[in-house]
């Protein structure tokens, strides 16, 4: 089971679905890293700009951006070598799918927070 996940547009904002998978997850027993470029902590856990600057490996992402920005995060998660891809409603557009299927990630398009068993009402 992965355990390390990174939570892309993950927010201190804790109406967001970014904040709330964080702590969704964390709660689950992942070991949690945030992703946003305009935060330096979320939650408590250091937050890094892109997920080229984590020094740890990833063993899943879950995507909480805009398609736009999503598909650039793709590369980046290509050359991560993260192979395990959650895309989030809002976060599934065509042309990111698409790019996450060019590079061999593995894309799961549903809301990450409940497949692992919780509620996005709870948080």
């Amino acid at each position: 089971m992965p355990r390390t996940v990174a939570v892309i547009g993950a927010s201190s904002n804790r109406q967001k679905f970014g904040n709330k998978a964080l702590r969704a997850f964390k709660r689950r027993g992942y070991t949690v890293i945030p992703i946003n470029p305009n935060e330096t902590e979320i939650e408590g856990h250091k937050a890094y700009a892109t997920v080229l600057d984590v020094p740890d490996v990833i063993d899943l992402a879950t995507v909480y951006v805009p398609p736009l920005a999503g598909v650039n995060v793709m590369d980046q998660l290509a050359q991560k070598g993260v192979r395990e891809v959650w895309l989030n409603p809002g976060a599934d557009g065509a042309e990111v799918v698409a790019r996450a299927r060019a590079l061999g990630l593995r894309t799961i398009q549903a809301c990450s927070i409940i497949a692992i068993g919780e509620s996005p009402a709870s948080y």
